[in-house]
């Protein structure tokens, strides 16, 4: 929900000085604007620059279009960095709406689909864990979820990591003993597992507890999680002192073993606040123009975790402008609570919450609070904010110091902004897989790594191929979707996990692609293949060894370490799939019932695969018309 009247984010292919600006050379962009002008309503809506690539270059949203898209035409009137915006223009695109409310849904849907430069944009907006208690069976289960709001269940949360559902989780099947198996090893269980032997399952898959009895478990969990922690740890001590009076100790000590874990649930919050049941908490520290966002959840009473937030915006941008983006694209995708504790107040507040109220169907209160509990809440996220900006300024100084020096080494003409590390894995040529990471001065930029599953006929092992078919992909994928290298997706620097043979691959990709503006450095073990003793082979110039001592050297390890992980871990997850599938998968007309019953009797799929028509026929389930389709299927040729 970005104030319409600052966008932000200078883009870097146009630079323009304001005598210029205001000379004339923002003449096409407000003859555009004009042009859209003629035919613009005066009701609420949300409009869209977009320059001559077809980019959207911001999005708003207004009450009345006309007069708000208006003022875009005085150009001497405009900050340096929206007239670059106007400049750019060459038409407009809007979308109607009932009321300015919609229209602000809308444009946060729009920014953080669309990503446009001059808005403020939330960046590293992962989805939450939840905490799911299924219903679309008898006995239902306890589990962590991620992603859409499921159908068939209750959800709660969200928790600020997997460790936090992961560790409430544990303690609530300690309490209430809820299954978390899947439905199909519920269905085939004939003895208790691990889990009811350690007292964290009632068994209710061997019938080990009656199906009202699982109901009442399920109904108290969900009322534990809902908010009346307090009335339920009453309950069970209630019914705990009631078993003990009645000398029933084993049933005494099962309700002190529910309170002990439910309290531990509640012991393990690092800050909460009496009466505050459903509250989101989110404090802003601006500084050396960047930002930093803290948000504090808590549900039931308790504190589910915290998250920061970097998001991105131009120098300038006021706090007010940019908590009320934040606020508009985080609940974008995400429920909101009932409460909302803010750091500062935003732009356009009532608006927000008449927004929010429409998106999320209950009234949403958007808070500043100046003094008690809830204040403390804030000052305690704001701190959090201020610390973690801290950290992270002091890393990307780092970072760039690092950066320099790598630049000082390799003789380049300026530090790099974007770093491209590849390597590959297999095993004896198999599950053959290739990895790009990416580096830059704010460290790992993990959202733009890739992998690449080798497609083409190499033969097994060729390191050289693969490594041949990696580089072409990526590099002409780049020059297909960013030819003018106007979005940042071209590399300054490409290190290569390899010695002269693999550069040599890398270089010979280039050339056939006509790129020669792209640094790339062989980074090749040394003789006895021990790290320190790294070897630096840079096209046309002697090979570089760097002190066992230099950070740079270091830098370069860990760049080289992480495109290993990836390209390795990539590799496992691919082969794990392999793994996992059965020559019977092919087989039509073969289930999982099937298939289990095939591989109990035969003992694998190889057995399968060998046996008779009347061995087929022998097993159970099998008739005489899917074992001719089984012993047909491997057989066929013959």
């Amino acid at each position: 929900m970005t104030s319409p009247a600052t966008p932000s984010s200078t883009p870097r292919d146009i630079d323009l000085s304001l005598d210029d600006l205001h000379d004339g050379k923002a003449g096409r962009g407000v003859t555009a604007i004009k042009h859209a002008l003629k035919t613009m309503p005066g009701s609420p809506g949300v409009y869209r620059m977009i320059d001559e690539k077809d980019r959207v270059l911001y999005v708003g949203k207004a009450k009345n279009l006309k007069k708000r898209v208006t003022s875009y035409t005085h150009i001497t009137r405009l900050p340096i960095r929206i007239a670059r915006m106007v400049a750019q223009t060459v038409r407009m695109e809007i979308i109607t709406t009932h009321t300015e409310a919609e229209a602000l849904l809308l444009e946060s849907n729009l920014i953080k689909k669309l990503k446009p430069r001059y808005n403020i944009l939330l960046r590293d907006d992962k989805s939450f864990p939840y905490i799911l208690i299924t219903e679309d069976h008898g006995y239902p289960r306890i589990v962590k979820h991620r992603g859409a709001r499921a159908k068939d269940g209750s959800c709660f949360g969200p928790f600020a990591s997997a460790w936090a559902v992961n560790n409430t989780i544990n303690h609530l099947q300690r309490a209430f003993l809820l299954r978390s198996c899947t439905d199909a090893v519920f269905a085939n269980r004939s003895r208790p597992c691990l889990l009811y032997q350690i007292k964290r399952c009632s068994g209710p898959c061997v019938d080990r507890i009656s199906k009202p009895e699982y109901d009442g478990l399920v109904d108290i969990c969900r009322d534990f999680l809902s908010g009346r922690s307090k009335a339920i740890l009453k309950q069970l001590e209630a019914s705990m002192l009631e078993a003990s009076e009645q000398m029933e100790f084993e049933k005494a000590a099962m309700y002190r073993d529910r309170i002990r874990a439910l309290s531990q649930i509640q012991s393990h919050q690092d800050i909460n606040l009496e009466g505050l049941e459903e509250a989101d908490v989110i404090a802003l520290h601006h500084e050396g123009g960047q930002s930093c966002v803290q948000v504090f959840f808590f549900r039931s009473g308790s504190n589910y975790g915290n998250r920061s937030y970097f998001p991105r915006h131009e120098q300038s941008a006021e706090i007010p402008e940019i908590l009320s983006a934040f606020v508009g694209q985080f609940y974008a995708n995400k429920p909101a609570p009932r409460q909302v504790l803010l750091s500062h107040e935003i732009e356009g507040q009532k608006l927000v919450e008449e927004a929010l109220a429409i998106n999320n169907g209950h009234k949403v209160e958007l808070l500043v609070p100046q003094r008690g509990g809830k204040r403390k809440l804030v000052d305690h996220a704001l701190t959090n904010a201020r610390e973690a900006l801290g950290r992270r300024m002091a890393e990307s100084a780092s970072q760039r110091k690092l950066l320099d020096g790598l630049a000082d080494k390799l003789d380049l003409d300026s530090p790099p902004e974007r770093i491209e590390v590849y390597d590959n894995s297999h095993i004896q040529g198999t599950n053959m897989v290739g990895g790009m990471i990416v580096a830059g001065p704010e460290g790992f930029m993990k959202n733009a790594y890739r992998k690449f599953n080798i497609k083409g006929d190499i033969a097994p092992g060729d390191d050289f191929a693969m490594m041949r078919e990696v580089l072409t992909r990526r590099f002409a994928r780049a020059q297909k979707e960013d030819p003018d290298r106007e979005n940042g997706t071209w590399p300054d620097l490409c290190l290569i996990d390899g010695g002269l043979g693999q550069l040599g691959v890398a270089r010979q990709v280039l050339e056939d692609l006509g790129i020669d503006d792209v640094m790339l450095v062989g980074v090749a073990k040394g003789v006895d293949r021990n790290a320190g003793k790294e070897v630096l082979h840079i096209p046309g110039k002697e090979p570089v060894r760097l002190d066992q001592k230099d950070p740079v050297l270091y830098f370069i390890q860990r760049l080289r370490d992480e495109a290993h992980r990836w390209a390795i871990g990539t590799h496992r997850a691919k082969r794990s799939k392999q793994i996992g599938k059965s020559v019977l998968d092919a087989v039509p007309g073969i289930g999982g019932a099937r298939k289990k019953a095939l591989l109990h009797h035969f003992g694998s799929a190889r057995g399968v695969a060998d046996a008779g028509l009347a061995d087929l026929e022998a097993v159970d389930g099998i008739s005489a018309a899917i074992a001719r389709k089984i012993y047909d299927h491997f057989h066929g040729d013959h």
